[in-house]
């Protein structure tokens, strides 16, 4: 089944063959990568299988930088990917996604987006990392919302410690267990699909709420008055 779907993802969804491809610039390609996925609009980019893949070619020495400047390098990286996306948003607001056939701008991400924020707060900006498509546009929200900069950069500023770093190291961990390495496009894949998870479980949780929301506002008939 893992292999199937990793013969259908496009080549550059592939963090493998993205790195090889790279060759000596693979880290520096990554930066560029953790960076636009993180606040320019791009949402569809292997963040979190990316991070995961340049922590294990670390360990394997396919990667010859250290791995504390490589975590060093993924942080800032992420946390200037939301700053942008933070002046984006409050620049431009939300006017870029008002066209409901778009691709990649569709105003139902926004939607989504505010409901996430909506209901964790800054702290939203922390979880978020871990939430494909969602860690994109929720700093065009904060932006276009006119979230105070300072509590911006703070919690922004904690995601991007926690994701970049966290992910890249949970990759060098693994990146010498035997069974990982015969079976690393396997294993990417399996963390591609991982990272989907917490869409899918809000999917469903929104679909759960709508029809509570919809029963709750169904009309209330009044009870048959019994002749005395």
């Amino acid at each position: 089944m893992l292999a199937l779907v990793a013969m259908l993802m496009p080549s550059w969804m592939d963090p493998e063959y993205l790195l090889h491809w790279l060759g000596d610039w693979a880290l520096w390609g990554t930066l560029l990568v953790v960076f636009i996925e993180c606040g320019v609009l791009f949402p569809i980019l292997p963040g979190d299988s990316l991070l995961f893949a340049v922590g294990l070619f670390i360990a394997q020495g396919t990667i010859h930088v250290p791995l504390w400047l490589a975590c060093v390098m993924l942080t800032v990286a992420a946390f200037l990917g939301n700053v942008s996306g933070y002046y984006i948003g409050r620049f431009l607001g939300t006017s870029l996604f008002r066209n409901p056939n778009a691709r990649i701008l569709k105003p139902k991400y926004i939607e989504q987006t505010h409901e996430f924020f909506d209901r964790y707060g800054p702290r939203a900006l922390v979880m978020a990392r871990f939430v494909p498509i969602v860690r994109t546009f929720i700093t065009i929200v904060a932006g276009a919302g006119r979230m105070d900069p300072k509590k911006f950069f703070l919690w922004t500023g904690v995601g991007a410690v926690i994701w970049a770093p966290g992910i890249t190291l949970l990759g060098h961990a693994l990146g010498n267990v035997e069974f990982i390495h015969k079976n690393l496009e396997a294993a990417l894949v399996l963390l591609v699909l991982i990272s989907l998870v917490p869409m899918v479980v809000e999917y469903f949780l929104a679909r759960r709420r709508n029809r509570k929301s919809n029963n709750g506002d169904a009309p209330k008939h009044a009870a048959p008055k019994h002749p005395a």
